[in-house]
């Protein structure tokens, strides 16, 4: 049997095939669903995975309890569409960063620049570091944000690292082998402004600016 979701999609896509706009009530259900994925998203983040409550999601929302039902099966399916509708297309704007015909540095100089403006400037940052948190006590939710953003991420790296490689870019095999290596300050930034920045405000792009520079050597004044 389809799922409310997918029930939704094929209406959806049928109205389109016909010519026809969305109706009212497909408008109204359409941004229900949106205020359920941005309240549970504040409610994951304020309580962690464990003790939010879909009876509070409900309230923030503005909707009933059994409306969360008609759009998604439970608490996990909620929590997977909230990672596939936030994080997928930035996946996807990251592959195409990889597959582009241009300098490596030239594609880690505008990685930077995406995740200042599309992770830690926005929610993104809340769903990683959810996963930190939540993930190794449920793994389940780690295996899903693994297969569905990780796993992308890390392939067009190792591939275009590997080219890297071999047009003599870069010296050191071992990044095409653990990519994690490049990413990992932006962890360490997410990690830091999370606990610390109270303290010590720390400016993320240059974090990740100077670390490039380690990895790829100072760029040269113009």
């Amino acid at each position: 049997m389809a799922t409310a979701s997918k029930r939704k999609a094929i209406s959806s896509a049928s109205a389109a095939i016909r010519g026809k706009t969305p109706s009212a009530r497909a408008i109204r259900s359409a941004a229900r669903r949106e205020a359920i994925l941005h309240a549970a998203l504040d409610e994951f983040s304020a309580r962690g995975f464990a003790a939010a409550r879909l009876d509070d999601v409900a309230k923030r929302a503005g909707v009933a309890k059994g409306t969360i039902y008609l759009h998604f099966r439970d608490k996990e399916a909620l929590f997977q569409e909230i990672v596939r509708s936030l994080m997928s297309p930035f996946v996807g704007t990251l592959e195409g960063v990889f597959a582009a015909d241009v300098p490596l540095r030239a594609i880690a100089d505008q990685l930077v620049e995406l995740f200042v403006r599309e992770v830690f400037g926005t929610r993104r940052k809340d769903i990683i570091r959810l996963i930190m948190t939540e993930g190794p006590r449920f793994p389940k939710l780690a295996e899903f944000y693994y297969r569905e953003v990780l796993s992308r991420i890390l392939r067009g790296a190792r591939a275009r690292l590997a080219r890297a490689v071999e047009r003599g870019e870069i010296s050191h095999a071992s990044l095409a082998r653990f990519p994690q290596l490049i990413a990992a300050p932006a962890m360490v930034a997410i990690i830091w402004t999370g606990l610390f920045d109270r303290f010590e405000p720390l400016d993320v792009r240059e974090l990740l600016r100077a670390h490039l520079n380690i990895l790829f050597g100072e760029r040269k004044a113009a």
